[in-house]
């Protein structure tokens, strides 16, 4: 039996200027999820896809068109923002690396992850590597693919705060880390909406990390907003939560990793005075903290971060960064969203940068592998939400991710 293309090779080379196949299991690559693109609507986005091992692969795309200008933003798999609005004048391109991580359910022969029912349908869990073009007038020339064995990984854990969103309008930071980091890094997000640090463990999350964890790589752990609201005996901040963030250390140092806490990021609840952020976790962040002294785990502080970032914007502004949207803006939605808890993708592109500049203030040496347009970042100085350009993928739900 002939093998697919795309299982016979970890390197590939697409000429996008000329026709290629839409997808199929037996041809292994081609467009997918959405049609090909058309002559006839030139400026309407594309997937392309790649069938692949679990593993870290380069990409290397070529941008612009020798027919138009351009405007190309790239994403991965789940709408990891990779290239940002880019623009190509008619007859010039632009060269863009970056590194995907693909990973699927399986953990062994035996077992595997164990995904919830809406998961089943993410583009993270499938055995494909797949690039979505977007952006005003996409335009990309060629896509080269190869296998990255050696690059460090950033592998994050978490819930909705964190989780790569499949689709519009909900957004979280780590898929958006992404876009600052360049093509010595890959980011490995194993995150899910609605998981404690307990339920990540009993999932086989963090025994999927395992299977690949290396010298050299790293685990950002970010829990709280669920864990809360366990209710079993011996849960709270002070047991079952500082019990299972201690399994996570032994873990990951145990294959020699590095470790990283960052505290929850804050929900947009505003004190009566509509000026000041009410924590609503609870001794959930200091918990955390007090592991990390005794355990030596460095901490990024999302929780005051995000606190500092919602009250710089204000009351009405920082509904900028969550979802909130009146009734009719997506297809279907009769209803006003107004969730206080869940980014959208601008509230997740500036937690991003959050992170990133907590990873710099810890003098993590992958920070020497930021991209050349990094800026460092104030959450009391934020970026303009009306500045901000997102080019919406098609995929939409309305359907508030599981959590709060």
């Amino acid at each position: 039996m002939l093998l697919p293309m795309a299982a016979m090779s970890q390197t590939f080379d697409f000429d996008m200027t000329k026709p290629q196949p839409v997808y199929s299991e037996e041809q292994g690559y081609g467009y997918d999820l959405l049609p090909a693109p058309d002559k006839k609507k030139p400026n309407e986005p594309f997937y392309f896809s790649v069938r692949v091992d679990d593993g870290n692969y380069r990409v290397t795309v070529v941008l612009g068109s020798k027919k138009k200008s351009g405007l190309t933003t790239v994403r991965a798999e789940g709408r990891r923002l990779m290239v940002e609005n880019i623009a190509t004048p008619k007859g010039r391109t632009a060269t863009y690396e970056f590194v995907v991580n693909k990973r699927s359910p399986r953990i062994d022969d035996q077992t595997q992850v164990r995904i919830k029912d809406r998961e089943k349908g993410y583009l993270a869990w499938d055995d494909k590597l797949t690039l979505e073009f977007n952006g005003d007038a996409p335009t990309v020339q060629s896509i080269h693919i190869e296998r990255d064995n050696q690059c460090p990984t950033l592998y994050l854990c978490g819930n909705s705060t964190v989780v790569d969103q499949n689709d519009e309008p909900y957004a979280s930071w780590g898929q958006m880390i992404t876009r600052w980091f360049g093509p010595e890094v890959a980011v490995s997000n194993h995150a899910e909406s609605g998981l404690t640090a307990r339920t990540f463990l009993a999932a086989g999350r963090l025994d999927k990390i395992l299977t690949t964890l290396k010298a050299g790589d790293y685990v950002f752990v970010e829990f709280g907003h669920n864990d809360e609201k366990e209710k079993r005996p011996g849960d709270g901040a002070w047991y079952h939560y500082v019990y299972n963030l201690k399994i996570f250390i032994d873990q990951v140092r145990s294959k020699g990793a590095d470790i990283v806490f960052c505290t929850p990021t804050q929900r947009r609840f505003f004190e009566n005075d509509n000026k000041t952020i009410r924590n609503s976790h609870g001794e959930f962040p200091a918990a955390m903290k007090s592991v990390a002294e005794r355990e030596k785990v460095p901490v990024i502080d999302l929780n005051q971060m995000t606190k500092v970032l919602f009250e710089t914007l204000g009351f009405e502004d920082s509904k900028r960064t969550l979802v909130h949207y009146p009734a009719n803006t997506f297809p279907g939605q009769e209803k006003e969203l107004a969730d206080n808890t869940h980014f959208n993708p601008f509230g997740a592109y500036e937690v991003a940068k959050c992170v990133v500049m907590g990873m710099k203030q810890l003098g993590l040496p992958v920070v020497k592998h930021l991209r050349s347009d990094w800026q460092d970042f104030d959450p009391s100085q934020p970026d303009d939400w009306k500045a901000f350009k997102w080019s919406p993928a098609r995929t939409i739900d309305i359907v508030k991710p599981d959590g709060n």
